[in-house]
């Protein structure tokens, strides 16, 4: 008897011990903190769109990478004393990326959405920006964001990004065509194959430098203005509270305003 009761006591011990991390969320034996490998590498591999106008492209002319993000991980390598790996992501495969350890972070203007809030980590915002749409100048029926929304009118979005989630809730009357490929958008405006797309204001900007076809359409009152921010693998607190205090930083000491006023992104810096 007094065996069965040592026996049975065990068991308990060893249930509530199990509970206690199921609870807590937590394993008994903790996996090493992005953080602590980063350190220990001295690597910090990030994730980029290189198509992303202003934000992290490669120039048309040297090949070499620029961009707000690019400036912003190079000094988050600096700040973490470690050298940098651009990995080439997406919007519709960074979450992918980042969760089977491709990249320790994701640095390209990636929105924050309810959606990808669910599969991944956010720093604090850093931009904020809006919904535009760029069509051309001599299409007949679009002057302005009202005449999107039409019977007969197609609007083309890029699949995975903001625009491709408010395109499927908000337009009622309008074709939707997703496309995947880079510029693929303006091309299919340039075709006649859609009357307009939506992009962000960086994107946006682009297109004018580009473009002597394009028309960026800003809507009357400004239509879901979308922080972004750097996104992580999700469980990791050391590691993302080592990333807030980089924006942090960068925010205090003037390093994302200067970065903004080099690529002309200064109207979307998030100062809060």
């Amino acid at each position: 008897m007094r065996r069965l009761s040592i026996a049975l006591s065990a068991l308990a011990f060893h249930a509530a011990f199990q509970s206690m991390f199921l609870v807590s969320g937590t394993a008994p034996a903790l996996a090493e903190s992005r953080l602590d490998r980063v350190q220990r590498t001295g690597l910090v591999r990030v994730c980029i769109w290189p198509d992303y106008y202003a934000i992290s492209f490669r120039n048309p002319y040297s090949g070499e990478l620029q961009g707000l993000d690019v400036d912003m991980a190079r000094a988050l390598g600096q700040d973490l004393g470690t050298r940098v790996s651009f990995v080439e992501s997406g919007f519709s495969s960074f979450i992918a990326d980042l969760l089977s350890d491709r990249c320790d972070i994701g640095m390209f203007g990636i929105g924050v959405t309810a959606a990808r809030a669910e599969k991944v980590a956010f720093s604090q915002p850093y931009l904020n920006s809006g919904i535009y749409a760029v069509s051309s100048q001599a299409h007949p029926r679009i002057l302005r964001w009202d005449d999107l929304d039409q019977d007969g009118m197609v609007v083309a979005v890029q699949k995975g990004t903001v625009m491709d989630d408010y395109a499927s809730r908000a337009l009622r009357k309008a074709s939707v065509r997703i496309v995947s490929g880079p510029q693929e958008r303006e091309e299919e405006v340039q075709s006649g194959r859609a009357d307009a797309f939506l992009t962000d204001y960086p994107y946006g900007q682009r297109i004018l430098s580009v473009h002597q076809w394009a028309h960026l359409i800003t809507p009357e009152i400004p239509v879901q203005s979308t922080p972004y921010a750097y996104a992580v693998a999700p469980g990791d607190p050391l590691w993302l509270d080592r990333v807030n205090r980089f924006v942090d930083a960068v925010k205090r000491d003037g390093r994302l305003e200067a970065a903004a006023a080099r690529f002309r992104l200064t109207p979307i810096v998030a100062r809060d």
